[in-house]
């Protein structure tokens, strides 16, 4: 797995709207905060030829346009990390113009974005074997103040949660090291690559939105988090799983079934022996949806070596369709495998989200009601 580098100080922050732009409210607003606030914080800033555009459809301009603007800034060298502008409906026929084995043969940088943008997070990971970052779009670090689900974020850009452990001989290590900045060089402090294993971790946090305060008129306002979380196990307890950590949004995922863009199988063949640990969400999807959705992958045989499911609350959170409710719909595919499977997770579109890792080494551990996720670099 190819690990990009992380955000230095005074690095360049690209963005991209490879699915929709930034050319209305709230999210016009939202997104010139966020560079300012980047810009405060030192690092200058990269804005593609979309970012403000609103002139396609279901995305920010014609899928030649929006193909060529990621295909170039991702290949470019004058931006370090890219963040898309926001998710979508059609990303997905970018596609046909993005060159992924151009892209595989490029130094890997870090991307940024959820929901829509599973058509690069995802592909980037089991196409091009590079992993990426499933979390917030750039509207969304305009917020005041940031969320921790937002610092969080950040943190795995700029590796500023960077855990070390040091490793005296293949399988054994000693202590666990942070690592720091160099205020003088702005570097991280770390050891060699050859004598570290390099982790990050996210942990769940307490409370959810269930309905956001955020509008035209007030488009800097953090998350509404009222509701608290409650993890659904099953089965119902504690649990430690480890595995390679892919997936996305369920909406998009069925569509690289029978296209060129599907390399699952000899992803999941390549790391068999560490296990896959999958993580899903969906935000169109009734519960019936879902269960189709997970049967369409299963029948395609994606769900090989498992180690577990990390579920996220889906936008149709509460909602039953003919007597079947969002848990019904995921276990009654799911269940067979005789793995853990974790729901209601901050994953996806109820804000707050973990931001997590595609493409690296999971270790979870769900006990009691907190979870978290160490993501190693290996």
């Amino acid at each position: 797995m190819r690990y990009p580098k992380f955000l230095q100080k005074n690095g360049t922050i690209g963005f991209v709207a490879p699915s929709y732009g930034c050319n209305i409210e709230p999210y016009k607003t939202a997104f010139q905060n966020a560079q300012r606030k980047f810009r405060k914080l030192g690092y200058c800033i990269e804005l593609g030829p979309n970012c403000y555009e609103g002139s396609g459809i279901g995305i920010s301009n014609t899928p030649e346009k929006c193909g060529a603007e990621l295909q170039e800034y991702y290949c470019r060298k004058t931006n370090d990390v890219l963040i898309s502008c926001g998710g979508g409906e059609l990303m997905c026929e970018d596609l046909n113009y993005i060159d992924f084995d151009q892209i595989a043969a490029a130094e890997p940088k870090w991307y940024l974005g959820y929901s829509d943008n599973t058509n690069m997070t995802f592909l980037l990971t089991t196409l091009c074997d590079t992993a990426s970052i499933y979390g917030p779009c750039a509207p969304a670090f305009g917020m005041e103040p940031w969320h921790p689900a937002i610092e969080a974020a950040f943190h795995l850009l700029t590796g500023e949660v960077l855990n070390e452990k040091r490793l005296t001989a293949p399988g054994k290590q000693t202590e666990k090291l942070l690592t720091t900045f160099d205020e003088r060089t702005g570097k991280l402090l770390t050891a060699s690559d050859e004598q570290t294993e390099k982790s990050l971790t996210v942990h769940g946090y307490d409370k959810y939105e269930k309905e956001g305060l955020k509008d035209e008129e007030h488009p800097l306002l953090p998350y509404n988090v009222t509701e608290p979380r409650v993890m659904v196990r099953v089965p119902d307890r504690d649990v430690h799983m480890e595995g390679r950590l892919i997936g996305g949004c369920l909406d998009l995922l069925p569509m690289y079934l029978g296209t060129k863009f599907d390399g699952v199988q000899a992803f999941v063949e390549k790391y068999r022996n560490d296990g896959i640990l999958w993580f899903l969400e969906s935000c169109d999807l009734n519960p019936m949806g879902i269960r189709r959705a997970l049967w369409q992958l299963e029948q395609a045989g994606w769900f090989r070596y498992l180690s577990g499911f990390l579920i996220g609350r889906p936008l149709c959170h509460g909602e039953t369709l003919l007597g079947m409710d969002q848990y019904e719909a995921v276990t009654g595919i799911l269940g067979k495998y005789g793995v853990p499977i974790l729901m209601d997770l901050d994953i996806g579109h109820i804000p707050p989200a973990m931001p997590l890792i595609c493409g690296s080494y999971a270790k979870v551990d769900a006990i009691g009601n907190n979870i978290s996720v160490e993501m190693i670099l290996k």
